[in-house]
């Protein structure tokens, strides 16, 4: 079994205003990386396109509509202050949430030892009904509850890496004890929540905030005093990673200062948990990551690891 590669050229498709950090050139800039000769054994499969009633699987099917009623025929629309729709958005989100699944399906039958989805928009921010923070369908939230709902995994882990706390995941599993979210994150910092008191209804949810300046010493040392032992302890049969690359040192949107080593690192150490609990099942989903630099380098490294490079 290798590394499954998923994405669609219609994640190309969504597009954000001039200026807008959370841009087509992103996605580019990841497949360029994974070009490289060291990728070669990668396999590689274009995202299906996900139905409303998997995306209902964290979402009111009303909230699924209505996010395809805004969808424009021309231009581009606002739906929050940072989060816009471009007539080919809705079908990137269906694809975005179509290789998460996809994902599962493939790493639960075996038939790949794990998977990187490369997709946007991004979705970690989204709400049960909120679009937010550039994202409109939470992904790895939808990837979670469909390895229960269609495969009948007991227990998923979510580990989210993005500089900015993953607000949707946690409110989406907020009072679920099948699920643990955890994050690490700068604070303060977009959109305000992360704090190490919010723990969820059954204490199912772990934040290990960071402060700004911090680099990869302290995250290391948050995720081995604060959230590898948590998810040891709660015996996950898959791990879901929500893959954020903007606590590197370069991004423009933060000011933590971690460098590609330190996402390997971590991705080694979910590995780990992985091979331990749920039969090395990890399913990783791209998440944040503004510089185009230090995204692609990041995004190397830790399919590299994946690869158990």
């Amino acid at each position: 079994m290798t590394t499954l590669l998923i994405s669609h050229p219609a994640c190309l498709d969504h597009l954000t205003p001039a200026g807008h950090p959370e841009r087509p050139d992103r996605l580019r800039a990841v497949e360029r990386a994974l070009e490289d000769e060291r990728f070669a054994n990668l396999a590689r499969v274009a995202a299906p396109r996900a139905d409303i009633e998997t995306i209902a699987l964290c979402h009111p099917t009303d909230y699924v509509e209505a996010i395809r009623d805004a969808s424009p025929k021309e231009g581009i629309v606002h739906i929050d202050a940072d989060t816009s729709m471009s007539p080919g958005s809705y079908e990137a989100a269906l694809r975005a949430v179509g290789g998460a699944t996809f994902a599962v399906d493939e790493v639960v039958a075996r038939k790949a030892a794990n998977a990187f989805v490369a997709v946007r928009p991004p979705g970690h921010h989204a709400e049960t009904a909120r679009p937010m923070g550039f994202c409109l369908f939470n992904s790895a939230a939808i990837a979670a509850r469909y390895a229960q709902k269609k495969h009948g995994l007991a227990r998923v882990a979510i580990m989210d890496f993005d500089v900015h706390h993953g607000n949707g995941s946690q409110e989406i599993f907020w009072s679920d004890s099948s699920v643990m979210y955890c994050s690490t994150h700068q604070m303060p910092l977009y959109p305000g929540t992360g704090a190490k008191s919010e723990r969820g209804d059954y204490d199912n949810i772990v934040n290990a905030p960071l402060r700004a300046g911090d680099g990869g010493r302290q995250f290391r040392e948050a995720m081995e005093s604060a959230i590898l032992p948590r998810i040891d302890a709660f015996g996950p049969d898959l791990i879901v990673i929500s893959a954020g690359f903007d606590a590197h040192e370069r991004d423009p949107l933060a000011s933590l200062n971690f460098v590609e080593d330190d996402f390997s690192w971590a991705t080694a150490k979910l590995m780990d948990l992985a091979d331990k609990h749920a039969g090395g099942r990890v399913v990783s989903m791209l998440e944040g990551g503004y510089d185009l630099q230090g995204l692609a380098t990041s995004a190397a490294a830790h399919v590299t690891r994946l690869m158990r490079g």
